[in-house]
């Protein structure tokens, strides 16, 4: 069993230390006649609960279940004692803490940092650089920027305040690039004026350098459009029969094919570009640049516009099919950039124009995990008769129904999210005690605590200058302010989305009614909850001109976070706080027996009032050899729902060549991962992809999440 200790360093669990606190304590204690015997019966208590929660404790959860079983016992002076203790002693701690945590970080110490993001590698300096900043940002938040009972209700897992590591700065969340206007009307890249590229390979390397500074001024994901650079196809095409116009009588009718062989290349090579690049860029926060690529053919217009961008979303699938190499030299999955792909009428069935590069990417989900899925039929009859992709992993902008471009079409790139601030439904359930309507009050009263948390993210923003990320404000990506311009207009009136999160419907839903959500029994209140959510964005969106949505949080690390603050609180409850995990947003529980199909229809209706944001899985087994089923699936999305992916795995243990899957397995109350073949465990060596919460994760988990992907039942 292993203890986290307040600065992040992981040690083994000693109940000597507890057995001798609690007689410090009674010895303090005037009058006291607690025993040796009381003190030993108290710590095999503590043991015993400890044991229970099977994963690695902090030393706040001990001494909290030190103390209710000091009083338990009925020694209730000496409680007193000991809460006065630890009281005294968090005053004195409280002076340096950030300093404990940061030299934590910094020698590699630091458990908590290690597991908190799964495509950020803890052990290189400029991810560390990052959590020192992160430290540093959450300690002056805390204390200077937002509100006690936010930061209180944040400690406590009641909310959670997203990226308050870097609320110090005046930075924004997620965002769709405008691509298509940096590349056609040139943009500036750190002081360097950057002109229309005259190729299809210049674009994309252009588009990884915007991409990277991009990523360098926000902290959250981004999305640009293949459809933005499938037009310098034909700038490379221009250039070729100019370069080669003198080989025109020696090839004869061969001149064409020549020519069209060069564009390939072209392709090709640009191509390897976006996808290199971008995993092997490291943006300012110590990872590769969290960006989707957004593959959908009737974005560019019928004609050879169309057709080359077919070659390019082609290639785009075909290359990540292929993977990249490891450092044995083996192809492996990488995370990104991130692939979604949408269906329509025209790439959807068997005698479709375009189903031969829908059964390409088929093979490539089946592979690789990506591309995910966008059906255009449904997005068009929930987004006003739009379609446009997600910002990150799953947050959409509210459809734009007034006309935000200057011609009055709708505007979709160049829009952003302000931030997101998650409700732990599964505390307001528990907190009601299975009274409903004191359900509805406390629900009612955490609302409300969210929506001053989301306005404190907005006031944050409020008369940001548009000269602390010039690549987002002033040169194309976000807008073209002046220099010295505030942001302030694109804060309202539509322009980007602030979004309400949520987590936890399953386990909410099933401690009130005692079904899950999916169940006869259980639905009416999940719509209920969700319903009220929504018209809590309504309101407050037409009394603020803030556009507030509803938000299906993915919850990486928070859904550890929730639940160990949830068994703090509450202790133990079978199906609600029993696993170190919560379900992510309206998801049917991974524990739940239910087929694909039946998943996605269920999981629907409730995307469907998450409007903010939302995606939905199937978790499948190796698909590689039956990519009818595949199809058969994704046509399912196409008439079922919005946004979905398919969950598979792709591993490779760098000792013994095995590419089988890599297991998990418990190791003294840790979650640990193993090579079956070799027992390997060394994670240095270990390549594992797995999708963590709408996108692939590559640099392991949390014990949470870790425990979640190990409970995950098919679907398929």
């Amino acid at each position: 069993m292993k203890v986290i200790k307040r600065d992040g360093k992981e040690v083994g669990f000693e109940p000597a230390k507890i057995h001798t606190a609690i007689q410090k304590a009674g010895n303090d204690t005037p009058g006291c006649r607690m025993n040796s015997d009381d003190i030993s019966s108290i710590v095999e208590k503590v043991y015993s609960e400890i044991l229970e929660l099977s994963r690695s404790v902090t030393v706040e959860e001990i001494q909290d279940i030190v103390e209710r079983n000091i009083m338990a016992a009925g020694f209730y002076e000496v409680a007193q004692r000991y809460i006065r203790y630890r009281y005294e002693h968090s005053l004195l701690r409280k002076e340096n803490s950030t300093d404990r945590n940061i030299l934590s970080i910094v020698e590699y110490d630091n458990e908590l940092a290690k597991q908190e993001n799964s495509n950020k590698d803890p052990e290189i300096l400029p991810t560390q650089r990052d959590y020192i900043a992160g430290e540093v940002s959450k300690d002056i938040s805390k204390r200077l920027l937002l509100p006690p009972d936010i930061v209180e209700a944040h400690n406590n897992g009641i909310l959670h305040f997203h990226d308050i590591d870097y609320f110090i700065q005046h930075a924004h969340n997620c965002c769709l690039i405008n691509l298509e206007d940096m590349l056609q009307n040139g943009t500036m890249i750190s002081g360097t004026k950057i002109e229309r590229p005259h190729s299809f390979s210049t674009a994309c390397n252009i588009a990884t350098q915007i991409v990277a500074q991009a990523a360098s001024s926000q902290y959250g994901g981004q999305t640009i459009s293949a459809a933005h650079l499938s037009p310098f196809v034909n700038e490379t095409r221009k250039k070729m029969y100019a370069k080669h116009s003198k080989l025109r009588t020696i090839l004869g009718e061969k001149y064409d094919s020549f020519i069209e062989d060069l564009v390939q290349e072209d392709i090709v090579r640009g191509v390897q570009t976006i996808q290199y690049q971008v995993i092997t860029l490291m943006t300012t926060n110590g990872q590769a640049p969290f960006v989707t690529l957004y593959l959908d053919i009737d974005e560019c217009p019928e004609g050879q516009t169309r057709e080359d961008h077919i070659r390019v979303i082609k290639e785009v699938l075909k290359q990540r099919l292929q993977g990249v190499k490891n450092e044995q030299g083996v192809w492996v999955t990488p995370a990104f950039p991130k692939l979604i792909y949408a269906l329509d009428e025209d790439n959807i069935h068997p005698d479709s124009k375009y189903y031969d590069v829908t059964r390409l990417a088929a093979e490539c989900t089946a592979k690789r995990m990506v591309p995910d899925y966008i059906s255009k039929k449904i997005m068009r009859e929930l987004k006003n008769g739009d379609t446009y992709p997600c910002m990150g992993c799953r947050s959409f902008l509210t459809p734009d129904i007034t006309g935000l471009n200057p011609d009055g079409s709708h505007k979709y790139y160049g829009r952003f999210n302000q931030g997101v601030v998650t409700i732990n439904l599964v505390d307001v359930a528990l907190s009601s005690n299975k009274d409903v309507d004191k359900f509805w009050e406390i629900f009612e009263d955490r609302l409300e605590l969210c929506h001053r948390a989301l306005q404190c993210k907005h006031n944050r923003l409020m008369g940001t200058t548009s000269d602390v990320a010039p690549i987002m404000w002033q040169y194309g990506a976000l807008a073209r302010l002046e220099k010295g311009e505030v942001i302030d207009k694109l804060l309202f009136n539509n322009y980007s989305t602030i979004s309400l999160g949520y987590a936890g419907l399953y386990e909410c839903v099933k401690y009130m009614t005692g079904e899950s959500h999916t169940s006869k029994e259980g639905h009416p209140f999940a719509v209920e909850v969700m319903k009220y959510m929504n018209d809590k964005c309504a309101k407050w969106r037409s009394e603020e001109n803030i556009s507030y949505s509803l938000y299906g949080t993915p919850i990486e690390s928070t859904t550890y976070k929730f639940a160990t603050c949830l068994q703090n609180r509450f202790g133990i409850i079978p199906e609600i706080t029993d696993h170190n995990y919560i379900t992510n947003s309206y998801h049917v529980n991974v524990r739940e027996e239910i087929d694909a199909f039946t998943k996605l229809e269920f999981e629907a209706e409730l995307q469907e009032l998450s409007p903010g944001g939302a995606v939905s899985y199937v978790e499948v087994p190796n698909m590689q050899g039956n990519i009818p089923a595949v199809l058969a699936v994704i046509k399912y999305i196409y008439d079922h729902i919005m946004y979905a992916e398919l969950n598979t795995k792709s591993d490779y243990c760098q000792v013994c060549g095995y590419d089988g899957e890599i297991k998990i397995v418990e190791d003294d109350g840790k979650l640990v991962w193993e090579c079956p073949k070799c027992g390997n465990r060394d994670e240095h060596k270990l390549n594992v992809t797995r999708r963590t919460c709408g996108y692939l994760g590559t640099n392991f988990w949390n014990q949470g999440r870790t425990q979640e992907i190990q409970d995950r039942v098919m679907h398929l």
